[in-house]
């Protein structure tokens, strides 16, 4: 089963949204994110509805951050780009009279209940502003442009930083 990356390829583009001057087009996130424009603006539209970005059509048009990057969660991020459940372990409920049913869906449904409560509040505990400073002073601490380099990637994210 492939993972849901729509909350790390989302963050990506905020954090890059939150440096660059001005607005970033569909193409230019797309070819960012090694995917098709028309993704990149259904992924976006729940950041718009949210009220985390806007956009603008036309010449100059593109996507900016609508939003203080203090008062939005990584969780936030999550909820609006509609992601999955966070987790995809779930218990069978096809024989609810089962004794062994029962009881195995009650172990785990304790510890899915407290991995899941353990993971939103990691989540809704960092900011995008946290992580835009994170970001900032690995960039500092790094030798001369040498982060900022690895977050580019090759070539892709160039276009990207125009």
């Amino acid at each position: 089963m492939r993972n849901d990356s729509r909350l790390s390829r989302m963050l990506h583009v905020l954090l890059h949204m939150a440096r660059h001057e001005g607005p970033m087009t569909s193409e230019a996130i797309a070819a960012m994110l090694g995917t098709n424009a028309v993704v990149v603006r259904r992924t976006m539209a729940g950041l718009r509805d949210a009220g985390y970005v806007r956009s603008g059509k036309g010449h100059g048009g593109g996507w900016v951050i609508a939003c203080d990057l203090e008062r939005v969660s990584l969780l936030d991020v999550h909820r609006a780009v509609g992601g999955p459940r966070l987790f995809a372990i779930g218990n069978e409920h096809s024989n609810p009279d089962c004794a062994v049913e029962q009881l195995v869906n009650a172990a785990l449904e304790g510890a899915l209940a407290e991995a899941e409560a353990l993971l939103v509040a990691r989540l809704a505990g960092v900011s995008l502003a946290e992580l835009s400073r994170s970001f900032d002073a690995r960039c500092a601490a790094a030798p001369s442009g040498h982060v900022e380099e690895q977050a580019r990637g090759p070539d892709r994210d160039r276009a990207a930083d125009r």
